[in-house]
């Protein structure tokens, strides 16, 4: 049996933002709302990102699992996986999240399901209706 790569988390430091914005950048997400101090980073054994996500705050205390990506090099090794079961750990209770529909059996492994725009927080739903044309 292979042996599990080793990776760590940790909170992010202010070393870590311009990785973190690389890392959003080029996988395409949404980089607004990017807050350093509620980003938890993956570390491999030398210290380097190579993953990350947070919880987004909205109005309404709305919270949304966000800025979740990990290093090309490092996808199928489980670091996703542990990230997202970080962030849900640390923050118990409703949770929303926008992902590509392709992502969507990935994320139902986790608890989530897909909504009606009727069903979602009015942010959501404007976000969700501009995206769609719907005016």
């Amino acid at each position: 049996m292979p042996e599990k790569p080793k990776f760590s988390l940790r909170r992010a430091q202010a070393k870590d933002d311009p990785i973190i914005h690389r890392l959003i950048h080029q996988e395409r997400l949404n980089p607004r709302g990017i807050d350093l101090p509620r980003f938890i980073v993956a570390v491999d054994l030398q210290g380097n990102v190579i993953g990350c996500g947070q919880v987004k705050l909205h109005p309404g205390r709305i919270r949304e699992l966000a800025s979740l990506v990990v290093r090309k090099d490092w996808r199928g090794k489980g670091v996703a996986r542990v990230l997202i079961n970080h962030l849900i750990a640390q923050h118990p209770g409703e949770l929303y999240l926008t992902c590509r529909a392709k992502l969507e059996p990935f994320y139902q492994g986790f608890g989530f399901t897909s909504i009606s725009p009727n069903e979602m927080p009015a942010n959501f739903r404007r976000m969700y209706r501009l995206i769609n044309g719907f005016f």
